[in-house]
């Protein structure tokens, strides 16, 4: 399977007329690049409290959703990615204030615990696992791998 395709023009190529171009690539690649959906999906990511994440992940989802009904495969994947991101993004701050992981020599600065961030990363986890085990979304990365990324 391809990876990921950096190279493309992001600022001009619409996905949703061209998702034979759309590569799933892993885990979050890609997803503050590829349009329309990423400026319909970003005004709405926030984590930074457990009530912003919960009206955040609901709002994702019902995006997703609409995706779905429409048989819009990237448009669905890419509410995967942001719903991933945001359990990712909130992992790391409720683990490490400021969100800086690693000091200037790459080693892992202490945590320090921030249950709020916990909790949103929990909102956005149970989101994002409801997408990733969706029959339909399951069924349509596969034809979307078979008819597009396999060489």
């Amino acid at each position: 399977m391809a990876g990921f395709d950096y190279t493309l023009d992001f600022e001009r190529i619409d996905f949703r007329a061209h998702p034979e171009l759309y590569r799933i690539g892993r885990g979050e690649q890609g997803v503050l690049s590829v349009r329309p959906y990423k400026d319909e999906i970003l005004p709405h990511w926030r984590f930074r409290t457990s009530e912003l994440a919960r009206s955040s992940a609901e709002t994702i989802h019902a995006l997703y959703r609409r995706y779905r009904e429409e048989n819009d495969f990237v448009g669905m994947d890419m509410a995967r990615k942001f719903l991933q991101m945001g359990y990712t993004r909130a992992r790391r701050y409720a683990n490490h204030a400021g969100g800086r992981k690693y000091d200037d020599e790459g080693r892992e600065l202490p945590r320090q615990p921030d249950e709020e961030k916990a909790e949103s990363a929990r909102i956005f986890g149970a989101a994002w696992k409801l997408v990733r085990e969706d029959p339909q979304y399951r069924a349509m990365k596969r034809r979307h791998r078979e008819m597009y990324e396999k060489k």
